[in-house]
């Protein structure tokens, strides 16, 4: 039996190629990439970079289309929650108290054939701090 690779070529989702390009972009608007798809066990964020002296944790959402709505949309109340939880984490892994935060988002409507459309949106959300 004779093993051959497969020939059909390497493919990556949607989301990835949305994080590839995000990524690029982001570069190109002044952000330092420290991290991309950074794990712990509470769960991953997509980008985390340096921006303007804050650290700031990307979200990246890609769609086809806006049928279920624009990209971004996509980064509701309870994702941000799960985000805030990332963040702090990282940040006492690394060290990091002092540094201010910022809570980004990329959105990139990417369709069939055409070039990826991205939108940043700068401090699109924070944490509000609750007083018990």
């Amino acid at each position: 039996m004779k093993l051959t690779p497969n020939p059909a070529p390497f493919r990556f989702s949607l989301g990835d190629r949305g994080e590839m390009a995000a990524c690029g972009f982001l570069k190109e608007k002044g952000y330092a990439i420290l991290e991309k798809n950074y794990k712990c066990k509470i769960g991953e964020i997509d980008v985390i970079a340096r921006r303007n002296g804050r650290l700031a944790f990307v979200e990246v959402k890609t769609r086809t289309g806006t049928g279920f709505g624009m990209p971004q949309e996509a980064v509701d109340r309870k994702k941000q929650e799960k985000i805030f939880k990332l963040a702090e984490w990282y940040i006492k892994e690394k060290k990091l108290e002092t540094i201010p935060v910022a809570f980004d988002v990329v959105a990139v409507l990417w369709k069939e054939g055409g070039a990826p459309e991205m939108r940043l949106i700068t401090d699109a959300y924070e944490k509000e701090d609750k007083a018990y």
